[in-house]
């Protein structure tokens, strides 16, 4: 990692993670394999920061550790990068196994205990009405299609909407670190 942590995939330490690494990978890591439409990439740090908005708007009286899981949960894409769904069903477990140690660390690291399952669900559902906006906004899908594949579409406020809106790797990793931030306060 740029912070100079050296970082075992197999065993990975709460130790050798760093919230700089995170937010530096996950602004460079590009959602949709890169194949979206603007200026910039749309990164999984943006995308982190949608789905953490999703999830105020539809839980506004969630804890600011609830807000972290939101925020968090595709962290370990700053190491192993965003692999699309369909092929992390090919790999399999193996893939799935370094994913989840990789957040367990994270968590341990960040002192989030696992979310209860009502909220692992919430942050489900926030995800794939992020996945519905960026498909439609960003990738090319129809209303349908996204709907067939990430579930119907939700209202949601512009001011959410507009994250929505590819930013430089900079903006992005900045952002990322303040909203993190804010929550961890």
């Amino acid at each position: 990692m740029l912070s100079g942590r050296r970082l075992d995939l197999l065993d990975p330490s709460p130790l050798d993670i760093e919230l700089a690494d995170i937010a530096h990978g996950l602004a460079r890591v590009a959602r949709w394999n890169g194949q979206t439409a603007g200026e910039h990439v749309f990164s999984v740090a943006q995308h982190s920061l949608l789905v953490e908005a999703i999830g105020l708007h539809l839980r506004p009286e969630r804890t600011a550790s609830q807000g972290l899981e939101f925020l968090l949960h595709d962290a370990p894409e700053y190491v192993v990068g965003d692999i699309i769904s369909p092929l992390k069903a090919a790999i399999g477990d193996a893939y799935k196994g370094v994913e989840r140690r990789l957040l367990a660390a994270i968590r341990r690291r960040f002192g989030l205990d696992a979310p209860d399952p009502a909220l692992a669900r919430l942050v489900k559902r926030a995800d794939r009405i992020a996945a519905h906006v960026e498909a439609v906004r960003l990738a090319g899908f129809t209303g349908e299609e996204a709907a067939r594949y990430f579930g119907r579409a939700e209202a949601l406020p512009e001011p959410v909407l507009a994250l929505a809106d590819p930013w430089p790797t900079a903006r992005a990793q900045d952002r990322y670190i303040a909203r993190f931030e804010a929550l961890a306060g």
